[in-house]
């Protein structure tokens, strides 16, 4: 089991209006790198491509108004994650939050991946900042 971890990133925006934002697959396309083609989403999923590695879905699985979001991979998938969401309130217009992917992956697969998925969850995290 791998644990990968975004940077802890403070947000100038009240947790219920990220909650919100991130609770929505709709809204997830502002935060996606180039690499990432293809996005189709509703609300709780969505299926894309990773340009010349793998396409892949997820769904949201269970959601704690303004402090949790979990993700998982559905469809298709080349390996099993969860994707979590924490968000903490800082202060009344300030949020911590921090992506996880827990994954199950092989030691091999681990080394190719687990510098581009903290790249990526790191993307994730700044680009919700700028928004």
């Amino acid at each position: 089991m791998a644990k990968i971890e975004s940077e802890v990133k403070t947000i100038n925006k009240p947790d219920e209006v990220l909650f919100n934002f991130l609770s929505d697959f709709k809204n997830f396309d502002k935060l996606m790198p180039e690499k990432v083609v293809n996005w189709q989403s509703t609300t709780d999923t969505c299926n894309f491509t990773i340009s010349g590695l793998a396409s892949m879905g997820m769904e949201i699985i269970e959601k704690v108004p303004n402090s949790l979001i979990k993700i998982k991979e559905s469809g298709k998938a080349p390996f099993s994650f969860e994707l979590i969401i924490n968000l903490e309130k800082t202060d009344i217009d300030k949020t911590k939050v921090k992506f996880t992917i827990i994954a199950e992956l092989n030691p091999m697969l681990s080394m190719m991946v687990t510098n581009p998925l903290k790249n990526f969850l790191d993307i994730l995290v700044n680009k919700l900042a700028e928004i």
